[in-house]
């Protein structure tokens, strides 16, 4: 199965880029002339004896209640670039939940301490998950969201995080990785739950053709509606505009995949949650 495999799969997300805020998108509310109005919270919630700490997003503008996503985060802990997706996806028309995964909201910009963050997380795996169902629980609390659709998306860590999930049957309509860790692996035939979308760089060398494919193998075997996007030529990290900086040849930002791919989550998520 697939938590004792979650330490390898995360063991290469080490040599991430330093985060940096992803880019903001316009806002724009197709059938509102007054536009969205993001509003933000900081939540606190407990999963065992572990305070986490995250942030939900939600468009005022909007009326009744709507999808939830729970976004998690790289292995840097909860920062801007989680943080901003979650807006981003407030500004889409649900509610985005910014999730701890490490405790107490806590987050760095240094490589050793991120390290040290995710090792410490993966000490025990089924404390791990249990934090993601800890914030699943959270999110179901806001009023704005609708308990009966509820999803998923994940960057790089948080990508193994949520492909986790999914394959261990999690009650959850949609899952979107972003450059996340994925490897061959089992599924319990008629396990997987949620739509999958794996979207990664045709060129990341951290995810190579190999795994891809077993993983399409493994998702196949077992009944599950999954689609995989490879975008051609593109490195580890697409979505991060910092990317480049960190001087390493396996990662480079991507403006054209990370805008494709996001709209593909979006377009996902319209088929699984029509009307919004």
């Amino acid at each position: 199965m697939m938590r004792p495999l979650i330490l390898a799969a995360l063991a290469i997300l080490a040599c991430s880029p330093k985060p940096a805020e992803s880019p903001k998108a316009p806002a724009q509310s197709p059938g509102s002339a007054a536009g969205p109005n993001i509003q933000t919270r900081e939540v606190e919630y407990r999963s065992g004896a572990m305070v986490l700490k995250g942030m939900i997003a939600w468009d005022s503008a909007k009326a009744g209640p709507r999808p939830g996503v729970l976004v998690v985060h790289e292995w840097w802990g909860l920062n801007d670039h989680a943080r901003n997706a979650a807006r981003r996806l407030a500004e889409a028309g649900y509610v985005g939940f910014a999730v701890d995964m490490f405790g107490n909201g806590k987050n760095t910009t240094h490589p050793d301490s991120a390290q040290a963050f995710m090792t410490e997380a993966l000490r025990d795996t089924t404390a791990l998950l249990a934090r993601f169902a800890a914030a699943r629980e959270e999110l179901l609390k806001d009023p704005h969201v609708d308990a009966q659709r509820i999803g998923a998306i994940g960057f790089c860590f948080g990508g193994a995080v949520v492909l986790t999930e999914a394959a261990e049957g999690a009650d959850l309509d949609a899952v979107v990785t972003f450059h996340g860790a994925i490897i061959p692996h089992k599924v319990d035939s008629g396990a997987v739950k949620a739509r999958i979308l794996v979207l990664t760089g045709g060129a990341d060398p951290m995810v190579p053709p190999a795994a891809v494919e077993g993983f399409r193998k493994a998702m196949t075997a077992a009944g599950a509606n999954f689609q995989i996007v490879s975008y051609p030529g593109v490195k580890h990290s697409f979505t991060n505009p910092r990317a480049d900086s960190v001087g390493m040849a396996a990662l480079a930002y991507n403006a054209d995949a990370a805008r494709q791919s996001w709209e593909a989550m979006l377009a996902l998520f319209r088929e699984v949650w029509p009307g919004g």
